[in-house]
């Protein structure tokens, strides 16, 4: 039986990864701001679930959770970095405070909760370490760009803790989801709060995106993340979905395509 801890485990990929790893019979520490909007689950897993208040910006909340993890049971084998905060804007229209917000939460809160947690992780020689990206975090795009850079930043990190910890028997696998049935980025709740009328274009695309499909199932993403920690060589890169598949291949091809170019 492994051990994970899931941050912002009480809405869309956070809580379908809770449900996932008990489903397999592991046991799961389900942080959230607010643990108490953690679902319930069975009573035939309740013992296997610690909920517990994690804010990835209060090391003191960081330090308090996985202190408590340790005491219940033992050991940490699986972090999971996914609690994050969406951003959508031109670049232009994003103030440096909301910036500086955002990556308070995406790369400096995930820095924090990694940090703690890697100390255990070196001690048992062994661990799995799962940064929730984008497909946004490898390819940005108009009206993504400060979200994305957040996200860039979480994958710089990986590549680089992948080469440090590998020594330790510790993996890392960043997991690139494309949209998927969660209100996690909508227009309404993460939009910049400035508005140029020349990117009204971008603007309108946005809102497209919002208001189209709904997305994968996030149940199915869930699944494919808790399989990645059974691989004997996981991958570093596991994109979710089609739309991920196809935005970095995407890049890739036009990147090759500009190196052909210079030789």
């Amino acid at each position: 039986m492994r051990i994970w801890l899931v941050t912002g485990a009480s809405r869309g990929l956070g809580a379908a990864l809770v449900d996932a790893v008990l489903a397999r019979g592991d046991a799961v520490v389900a942080t959230a701001r607010v643990p108490e909007r953690i679902a319930g689950v069975g009573p035939e897993h309740e013992e296997r679930l610690l909920r517990y208040r994690l804010d990835v910006t209060d090391p003191d909340t960081v330090r308090r959770a996985v202190a408590a993890a340790v005491e219940r049971f033992g050991r940490i084998d699986v972090l999971v970095n996914n609690a994050a905060s969406g951003l959508l804007g031109a670049v232009e229209e994003t103030s440096v405070d909301e910036a500086r917000t955002l990556f308070d939460t995406n790369v400096f809160g995930v820095l924090s909760v990694t940090n703690e947690v890697l100390p255990v992780m070196r001690a048992q020689r062994s661990g799995h370490v799962l940064m929730m990206s984008s497909m946004g975090g490898f390819a940005s795009g108009a009206g993504f760009g400060v979200y994305a850079a957040s996200k860039f930043a979480v994958e710089g990190l990986a590549e680089a803790l992948r080469e440090e910890l590998a020594p330790f028997g510790i993996a890392v696998t960043i997991a690139e989801p494309g949209v998927f049935q969660t209100d996690f980025a909508s227009v309404g709740s993460a939009q910049a709060g400035r508005s140029i009328d020349d990117y009204r274009q971008v603007e309108e695309t946005l809102a497209e995106y919002d208001d189209g499909e709904p997305g994968g199932d996030p149940a199915w993403a869930a699944t494919r993340i808790v399989a990645v920690v059974d691989r004997t060589n996981p991958p570093l890169r596991l994109p979710l979905g089609a739309d991920a598949v196809a935005r970095i291949s995407g890049k890739l091809t036009a990147v090759a395509a500009e190196l052909a170019d210079l030789t």
